[in-house]
């Protein structure tokens, strides 16, 4: 009977053969934390009385969640995470550097066949190289930085085949959107998803990881692309640390397998206030905004930003909408400047915030006013997710938060792309 690609990962790290459903203790290749979570993992670790870590060249904290810090109580935390990772050779990407999972792929950490474990439910978006990755919790990550383990139950897995072309102006965003509305929040819960087809193969690397980072939104545990010469040369060219491909078996068995034709595909709008809440643009249409924003782990890099430019240029943001666009990483923000997108962007109206997570968290920056409209390319649209819980979020592709800057409303963006 052959094997899916979490359950060959599963089966090497646990060094025996392992079937869904098993129970297994198994070493990790990687452990993140971001500030919003490792200063409640280095309290648990004291509290366990932990004296060392498994291996620091293992584990990395990344400031992105609220950077710069907008409080004295963060800077603290900020200081406690710096101060832990001092002590114990720790490497910390600090404030500027990018999102904790744009620097853990396109910095040459994370290799296809890994195990990785994030304190960030989005810590899944490595799947887009071939690795098996997945959110923890604080405490979690504190004992997986004291033993260098954690448990697992091994997950059956959910085959999403995605057939046809899609037409101009239709992206990632709103292949993993449409998903979302067929399976719903709950539709895949503790499962591994593998997304197969030629749809998958045309996609960029940075595309697909917009795939895999959402697989958490129908609850799954991990979104995996099964790796091929793309994701090789791409993982190449970011380090020159070994590894070794994992590919499902030719009879792999899926609990379930879901066939998507995506050549009638149209863009996608998640309406508030949740992820599966999900409705073609067509249904959208003239919604009023007052925010657009264009980043997170989702859709804040290089594609992304190359879109929202070529739309954008020699054109204007609504008077009454505030454009705020956060590059995934410092390296996004550089190829941008230097390919003329960010005086695209800039000239149009729009505005940029250091690479991080920006207005997503809603703890700082772009925290929108009471009973706005706000149109983004995040992953999430809960209500209160971007700081006020008497604001509604819209989630849709760099492409349509673009086109409906422009317009003040929710626009189609095939108008604007030809």
């Amino acid at each position: 009977m052959g094997k899916t690609m979490a359950e060959k990962i599963f089966e090497k790290k646990a060094g025996k053969p392992v079937r869904p459903g098993d129970i297994v203790v198994v070493p990790v290749d990687w452990a993140m934390g971001q500030d919003g979570t490792t200063p409640l993992a280095i309290q648990s670790f004291e509290e366990m009385n932990g004296k060392t870590v498994f291996c620091p060249e293992r584990i990395v904290f990344v400031i992105d969640h609220n950077a710069p810090s907008p409080l004295e109580s963060v800077s603290r935390l900020h200081d406690l995470m710096r101060s832990f990772a001092q002590r114990f050779g720790i490497r910390v990407f600090e404030v500027g550097e990018g999102v904790c999972h744009e620097l853990m792929m396109s910095r040459g950490l994370v290799v296809p066949g890994d195990l990785v474990v994030g304190a960030d439910s989005h810590t899944c978006t490595y799947g887009a190289i071939g690795a098996f990755s997945t959110g923890i919790g604080s405490t979690e990550l504190a004992v997986v930085m004291m033993t260098g383990k954690l448990w697992f139950k091994v997950p059956e897995s959910l085959c999403i085949r995605l057939s046809g072309e899609l037409s101009p102006g239709v992206f990632a965003k709103d292949v993993i959107l449409h998903i979302a509305a067929l399976l719903g929040a709950d539709g895949a819960t503790y499962q591994a998803i593998e997304f197969h087809g030629p749809v998958v193969e045309r996609l960029s690397v940075e595309e697909r990881a917009t795939l895999t980072n959402m697989a958490v939104e129908v609850g799954a545990k991990a979104g995996m692309v099964p790796p091929d010469e793309k994701t090789i040369r791409w993982v190449k060219e970011r380090t020159d640390r070994p590894f070794e491909v994992v590919l499902p078996d030719p009879d792999a068995v899926y609990a379930r397998t879901l066939d998507i034709d995506c050549s009638g595909l149209i863009p996608q709008v998640a309406f508030p206030h949740r992820v599966d809440n999900v409705k073609p643009i067509t249904e959208a249409l003239g919604i009023p905004i007052r925010e657009a924003f264009v980043g997170t782990c989702t859709n804040g890099r290089i594609p992304d930003l190359e879109v929202v430019a070529r739309i954008l240029r020699g054109r204007k943001v609504h008077p009454e909408v505030r454009l705020i666009v956060a590059p995934a990483s410092k390296e996004t923000f550089l190829v941008a400047l230097e390919r003329g997108w960010v005086r695209d962007i800039v000239e149009a109206g729009g505005v940029f915030v250091p690479p991080g997570c920006g207005p997503c968290v809603g703890t700082h920056q772009g925290i929108p006013g009471d009973g706005w409209n706000v149109i983004s390319t995040a992953n999430r649209n809960f209500r209160g997710r971007m700081g006020n819980r008497e604001a509604s979020i819209y989630l849709a592709s760099p492409a349509t938060v673009a086109a409906s800057a422009i317009e003040g409303k929710i626009a189609d963006p095939r108008k604007y792309l030809g």
